[in-house]
Parts: structure tokens; C-alpha cells; sequence
């Protein structure tokens, strides 16, 4: 699962933007003109103690949870989804933008491979390309041409139903309060946003948009109310450029999205919340993280989301959102926090109760769990699931992934990513031992500790995960800081 940890201030703090990214969202096109909007969930799965992907499909079943959100085309998954009768979204990792985007047989063979192969017994209904690209510069300009080459092999074996899209993070708004005056950042507006949007129109597709109120409520407790972040009463804040008032942090940032948008003249294309949540535990300094607040946060937005319309700005155009995320994963790198963004622990029970459906909105329950009992917010399981690791980590290559994704992994960190691989070339200090995995290894850590060892930077399409000793190939040692 790729995530990077980002943000961006702005002059009032009622706006601040801070974005974790790590992944999320897509619904089906035509559902956008439906009166309430949609719930999804994004299932990340950077954790080593996650239930079987049959068992999952169980549980998202027996919750009522039928829209689903993956950070991959991991097969497993992609066939415990089969026949399930719950909507898909898949991704093609940010490493094989490049590839896309310059060989139009190498687009071919991944959606054989990626899509052809699951669909339509598995409802894959939208390909998120790239996650958050623009944190990563050197791959932004294959982002619109990887878009592109995909959509064409989607023609080229009838699958032009199944949607594209790509989620950026809030930080690529240049300026975000008031609402009214959003805007985006202008390196991004002519060589990438423009392009994209154009596709998007042409594709009848939207665009996808990580919104974290979190991160703006954390750092700036002092001068945003937590109603006002929670959903919940508060006397709202007025913008001074249209004079719409806003009730919650949430709404807010959607709409500076919509008015950057609207000043480059896609104020038509319509939007997605791919990502957001409200982590339900955190380090001291994460004012805000707790299971009370996330409980609050997650279970108002969905009453928003199934009961109301859209935004102050656009009003007629429900919220249509996926959650972050299924799982608490306990592999994720980073605070305390981004273990605990989950629903469900990985033993099943839930985080906390909030209702999933109409139904259960309508009649004030909560969601049964999946051995039939009324869930209630239970402690938490036994194990290592709460606490960051304390010190150094590093990352390495998960050798279980197989060599084809060790390779196009190690490929993306020595070339786009920019790590230092010279130490793994031939007669260098750490060219032995001469095995994939070692120097996959060492590149996956050279570009992480590079990144400053940020969330979501070793992933490589699960190729890589963190750890928290030393990692040891014959004499070779793995750096720390760069």
C-alpha cells in the first residue's frame, strides 16, 4: 500500500490542509446521480496478521459493506472477490507509471494479466492509476500517458466500461481558504492537472481526492473547534468570498477542490473522496486520535454521506466516499496513528460501532458482526497492535512476492526513485551476496531512508515492508539517513 505523509498550511487554520496519503476511492459513474451518496472502504493490507481474503469478503458481506477500495491487483484478493457482488477498485502502482506510459504492450499485458483475468466475475469498476503521483515529481509526467495507454488496451478487449482515475492529495492546492478562492499549485496546472481533467471529461470518469480533517485538527488545535472537524453542532464558519457557510473541516476542503477546479474550467468533472478517516489511536503529540473521536468522525460522515446532499458548493452532488480503511495494519511505518485507522482489528471485531447502511441508519443499530451478535466497541486484541516501533527501521524486500515484482520494484527504486544503488553493482561493497532479494533489499532502503522513511515509502506494490532490526546481507550495512 503506498502512502506518503504530507501538508500543507494555510493563512486560517479553519482550512489548514494536511493529507495522508495512502491510497482510496471509486464509485460507479451513474451512481453519482443517485439522491444519497455512497459508502466504500479501503482495504490495505501492510500487516502480517489480516484474515484470509475469503474470510474478509465474509466480513465486508456480513457488514453490509459492498464497494471496496485495493492498492493493487493482488490475486488472492481478486479472486476471493469473485461473485461477491461487491463493486471494486483496483490500482496500478505508482513504479509502473513509466512502463505505462511508454509501451503501449506493456499496458496491454498488464490489463491482460490484471484485469482481463478477474473481470466481470470480479466487479472491478474503476483502475485508480498511480497514487498521489505529484508527491513523487519524477513521475508525474508519465501520469496522463499511463491513463491513456490503459484506456486503450481497455478498448482494445472490450472492457471501456470500467472507469480511470487517479487520486491526489489536498497538498496539491496552492491555496486552500477561503473555500471560495481554492486554487491549485500552477506547476501542476498546465502539464499534468489540465490533461487529466480533459481525460477525465472525455472518459465521463472523475477525479479522486484524500481528504484527512485529522491532520488540520492536530496541529492546529488551538484554533479549529473539534465539532467542527467531527460533524458535530457547531456555529460554523462563513466564507468571506461567497458567503456560504461551512459546518464541517470535511466539506470545506472538498469545496476549496471544487472552486480549484472551477478557476481552470473542469468545474464539471465530478469528484470522489478516495481516502479519509480518523486514526483511533496515537502518539501524545497526535492531538485528536483516540477511539471516541474516530467513532464520531467516521459515524457522522457516513449519516452525511447516506442522508444528506452534496457541499455549500455543490449541492446537488451527493458525497460519494470510501472510508480508510478496513484493517488497523500493523506494518505501516510512521506514528502511532497510521496503524490505527481501521475498522476492524485483524481478529474481526470491530474498532468501534458505526452503521454501514440505510438500514441500519434508519433504524438506529448497530452492524452485526460476523458471528451474528450485536457488535460493541470492544478492547483491543492481544499482541503488538498499538505502539510504533521505538528507533531505527529500515526496509527490505519481501522475497514471498515473487521475482517479477522484486525486479520491477528494485528497477523503480535504482532509476525514477532516485536511490542509491552503486554499493549493489559488481565489485562493490554490497554486490555480494549477488541475490535479487539482497539487492532489492538494499535499494527498497536506500530510497526509503532517502524519503526520510515516510508512510508508505516501502511498499513497491507490496514488494517491501518495514523492520525494525538491521537488516544483515554478507558484510554489507544498510544506511539509516541519507
Amino acid at each position: 500500500m503506498l502512502c506518503f505523509s504530507e501538508k500543507q498550511s494555510t493563512n486560517m487554520a479553519s482550512l489548514t490542509i494536511f493529507t495522508l496519503s495512502c491510497l482510496f476511492s471509486v464509485l460507479p459513474f451513474s451512481k453519482f446521480t443517485e439522491a444519497a451518496g455512497l459508502i466504500g472502504v479501503n482495504y490495505g493490507r501492510v500487516a502480517n496478521d489480516l484474515p484470509q481474503p475469503a474470510k474478509v469478503v465474509e466480513l465486508l458481506k456480513s457488514n453490509g459493506i459492498n464497494r471496496v477500495k485495493l492498492y493493487d491487483t493482488d490475486s488472492e484478493v481478486l479472486t476471493a472477490l469473485a461473485n461477491s457482488g461487491i463493486s471494486v477498485v483496483v490500482a496500478l502502482p505508482n513504479e509502473l507509471l513509466s512502463s505505462t506510459a511508454t509501451d503501449q504492450t506493456f499496458a496491454d499485458n498488464w490489463v491482460q494479466a490484471n484485469i482481463s483475468k478477474y473481470y466481470p466475475s470480479t466487479m472491478i469498476e474503476v483502475i485508480a492509476v498511480g497514487n498521489e503521483v505529484f508527491a513523487d515529481s519524477k513521475s508525474t509526467q508519465f501520469l496522463v500517458p499511463a491513463m491513456k495507454n490503459v484506456y486503450s488496451s481497455l478498448e482494445k478487449y472490450n472492457l471501456s466500461s470500467i472507469k480511470l482515475s487517479s487520486p491526489i492529495a489536498l497538498s496539491a492546492l496552492q491555496n486552500s481558504y477561503p473555500s471560495s478562492a481554492g486554487s491549485f499549485k500552477s506547476d501542476l496546472i498546465e502539464p499534468v492537472l489540465k490533461p487529466m481533467f480533459e481525460f477525465l471529461r472525455q472518459t465521463g470518469s472523475y477525479l479522486m481526492v484524500n481528504a484527512y480533517p485529522f491532520f488540520a485538527y492536530s496541529a492546529n488545535s488551538d484554533k479549529i473547534s473539534l465539532d467542527y472537524a467531527l460533524f458535530k453542532e457547531n456555529p460554523g464558519v462563513v466564507d468571506s468570498g461567497n458567503g456560504l457557510k461551512y459546518t464541517t473541516l470535511f466539506e470545506a476542503q472538498l469545496d476549496a477542490v471544487f472552486a480549484a477546479m472551477k478557476a481552470v474550467q473542469y468545474d464539471d468533472v465530478k469528484v470522489v473522496v478516495s481516502e479519509t478517516g480518523w486514526p483511533s489511536k496515537g502518539d501524545e503529540n497526535e492531538i485528536g486520535a483516540g477511539q471516541e473521536n474516530a467513532a464520531s468522525y467516521n459515524g457522522n460522515l457516513i449519516r452525511r454521506v447516506l442522508t444528506g446532499s452534496g457541499t455549500p458548493l455543490r449541492p446537488q452532488d451527493p458525497l460519494n466516499v470510501y472510508l480508510f480503511a478496513l484493517f488497523n495494519e500493523n506494518q505501516k511505518t510512521g506514528p502511532t496513528s497510521e496503524k490505527n485507522y481501521g475498522l476492524f482489528y485483524p481478529n474481526e471485531e470491530k474498532v468501534y460501532s458505526v452503521p454501514f447502511t440505510q438500514e441500519e441508519l434508519e433504524n438506529g443499530q448497530s452492524t452485526p458482526a460476523a458471528n451474528g451478535s450485536k457488535s460493541q466497541v470492544p478492547a483491543p486484541p492481544a499482541g503488538d497492535m498499538s505502539k510504533s516501533s521505538v528507533g531505527q527501521t529500515w526496509c527490505v524486500a519481501n522475497s514471498q512476492v515473487g521475482e517479477k515484482k522484486l525486479q520491477a520494484g528494485l528497477d523503480y527504486a535504482c532509476g525514477e526513485g532516485g536511490a542509491d544503488c552503486s554499493p549493489i553493482q559488481s565489485g562493490s561493497d554490497c554486490y555480494q551476496p549477488n541475490t535479487l532479494e539482497a539487492h532489492a533489499s538494499y535499494a527498497f532502503n536506500s530510497y526509503y531512508q532517502k524519503m526520510a522513511r515516510g508512510a508508505g515509502t516501502c511498499d513497491f506494490g507490496g514488494a517491501a515492508f518495514v523492520v525494525a532490526q538491521a537488516p544483515k546481507y554478507g558484510n554489507c550495512d544498510f544506511p539509516t539517513r541519507y
